[in-house]
């Protein structure tokens, strides 16, 4: 493994924060960041969602961070909001900020055992960069009824995407049970298992709608676009598994439906599974220009952030794919934290540069959340001796 040193930038850590999540906006050149505020680590302690806005100086590889403020309208009465989900409409300049609220201190597992979702899918926008929010939530739940035929479900958590063509995409995983509810819950829990899928807008975020489920089991997930050697477009999603490996699956037709991709083994699934981030960026060139910047054009590659250890959860690895369609090209990881790492969310900034979002401490990766910039130059060198060394 290759890594390299980088400065750290804490975010949120004065409390206990989980989950984090990340925006770029291209037109004010500022990242939004978000996390859950909780009482204690656990998902059940959940009390706001919190953000923070960071200006990016490359030169010193580095973010300014405004002090962490209460969203306080992504709150529905007696539910707790969690896994921000950030997605951006670039027609309406509208922000997005998807979450789910769930009823009092349920956990999943209450829910799959008593058979009662008490999960809602709610968002509220901000017009204006995140500077003001929309003062209702939008409540989605029981607009679309799939969710009623499910045990519980979340979106991401981390950024959604919208395409070229200018579909919203917000990546989702349920639990799609097969047993009534009068069943008993170990019965329950065997049968009840998550599954991935994408939910899209078309027309702005108006209406909204679920694609097909991937029928592989797969859990908490980020999606990003490439495009084939025909320039079709093809989305990308990348999902934490049960088993040793990263689940990778593949949409034609703009997130309608998946498939799983053969022979992901390159990237590997912690113990217990980890969350983890992946975006699409503009495919570098060899070359500078005339400033000494990193050339780009119009193909795609994927960069994938995840905890490289495959027992526990430490050593963030950054991963490269210049060839979306084949996990097999994956590269090995260069690590951009050393020690406990958890969830984290990539955002390509321009310019082959990258900002990353993540959980991480001394002891345990539940200490801070906190912010890395990096560029391809960067990751270039040690993707070229990982290649070398794999061909040796």
């Amino acid at each position: 493994m290759n890594s390299g040193t980088f400065q750290k930038k804490t975010v949120f850590k004065a409390k206990v924060y989980r989950i984090p999540a990340l925006f770029y906006d291209t037109e004010r050149e500022t990242l939004l960041a978000f996390a859950e505020q909780r009482e204690t680590t656990a998902d059940t302690s959940t009390k706001n969602l919190v953000m923070a806005k960071g200006k990016v100086s490359r030169s010193e590889r580095s973010i300014q961070w405004t002090e962490p403020e209460e969203v306080k309208e992504a709150h529905l009465d007696g539910h707790r909001p969690m896994n921000p989900c950030p997605v951006y409409d670039k027609k309406n300049s509208k922000l997005f900020l998807f979450f789910i609220c769930i009823e009092g201190k349920l956990s999943d597992w209450d829910q799959i055992d008593k058979g009662t979702n008490k999960t809602r899918l709610c968002y509220i926008t901000s017009e204006d960069h995140g500077d003001n929010w929309s003062e209702e939530v939008t409540d989605l739940t029981d607009k679309l009824d799939e969710i009623k035929d499910w045990a519980t479900f979340a979106v991401g958590p981390g950024h959604g995407l919208q395409t070229e063509s200018g579909r919203l995409i917000v990546p989702v995983y349920a639990y799609n049970s097969c047993c009534p509810s009068s069943c008993f819950c170990f019965v329950k829990r065997c049968c009840t298992k998550p599954y991935v899928l994408a939910l899209y807008s078309d027309d702005s975020g108006v209406s909204w709608q679920f694609g097909k489920m991937l029928q592989t089991i797969s859990v908490e997930c980020q999606m990003a676009e490439f495009f084939d050697e025909g320039n079709k477009s093809i989305i990308y999603c990348n999902a934490r598994s049960e088993g040793g490996y990263r689940v990778e699956a593949a949409s034609g037709n703009d997130g309608g439906d998946f498939s799983q991709l053969c022979g992901a083994e390159k990237l590997v699934e912690t113990c217990g599974g980890c969350q983890g981030s992946v975006v699409s960026f503009p495919a570098q060139s060899e070359g500078e220009n005339a400033e000494g910047e990193q050339k780009e054009n119009q193909n795609k590659w994927l960069l994938f952030t995840h905890p490289s250890y495959k027992c526990k959860r430490i050593n963030l690895g950054v991963y490269l794919n210049k060839s979306p369609k084949s996990p097999s090209a994956w590269s090995k990881p260069w690590i951009i934290n050393h020690g406990p790492s958890g969830y984290s969310d990539l955002a390509y900034i321009g310019g082959g540069w990258f900002a990353c979002l993540m959980e991480c401490g001394e002891t345990k990766e539940t200490e801070q959340i906190a912010s890395v910039v990096f560029s391809y130059k960067d990751i270039e060198p040690c993707i070229t001796d990982s290649c070398l060394c794999h061909c040796l």
